[in-house]
């Protein structure tokens, strides 16, 4: 006999669960530089990138990570872990969508397994993921060498197609079905992952997610 499959929730995380996005925690972890100078140096450093990185995650999501993760070259494992917790309380706690909670809360109570995609880094979303009650998660991770960050992303990076797939092999890997399960985000980048699950939804989304998700009728959800 044929063991009965489960269902999932997976959840895109920035934009979609909470409002902040990889940006806003480059510059948590930019005003938290050893020494003043340092610090001021940082700073000014991310908010002059900031067009560019509008410009490449217009593009490609795939380039800006690429790009992107370059700022945190020749920062420390350690620090960034130390200053974990306070960008958890006063970054990220503050930024969750007043509407995450009760969804998160019905889609346990009808069973289903609750898994966060992010492009975010794995340290930094850690406490998070506690708070929320997520069942599983996956998110990036940089490279460090020696104790330092080399500004390089580790296999696989989370952007994209690359969603759609870790979603096929977790849900062989846990015996979930595709067809039963729920997908949200925010943007149309994560379009890839919404088609392979029964129950597609937008949430918050932007424009063109908006489209494809009225022509499709999928849900349309705003946890603002």
């Amino acid at each position: 006999m044929k063991e009965r499959q489960n269902a999932a929730a997976f959840y895109d995380l920035e934009g979609t669960l909470v409002s902040t996005n990889l940006v806003h925690t480059l510059a948590f972890y930019s005003q938290r530089q050893q020494g003043l100078f340092p610090t001021i140096k940082k700073s000014v450093s991310t908010l002059a990138k900031l067009p560019f990185f509008a410009v490449t995650d217009i593009y490609s999501r795939n380039v800006f990570n690429e790009v992107f993760f370059q700022s945190y070259k020749g920062e420390s494992y350690d620090r960034l872990r130390f200053f974990s917790d306070e960008l958890f309380e006063k970054t990220l706690k503050p930024a969750i969508y007043e509407g995450t909670f009760d969804l998160i809360r019905q889609s346990k109570k009808n069973g289903h397994k609750q898994v966060v995609l992010t492009g975010a880094l794995d340290f930094s979303v850690e406490k998070l993921m506690d708070y929320l009650g997520i069942d599983d998660y996956v998110a990036n991770r940089l490279e460090f060498v020696n104790g330092y960050a080399t500004g390089r992303v580790l296999p696989p990076v989370m952007a994209s197609a690359t969603k759609a797939a870790w979603i096929r092999e977790y849900a062989e890997k846990n015996n979930i079905s595709l067809s039963d399960s729920y997908a949200y985000t925010d943007s149309i980048s994560d379009l890839p992952m919404l088609s392979i699950v029964g129950h597609p939804a937008a949430i918050n989304p932007d424009f063109r997610l908006k489209q494809v998700a009225l022509q499709h009728n999928w849900a349309i959800l705003n946890l603002k």
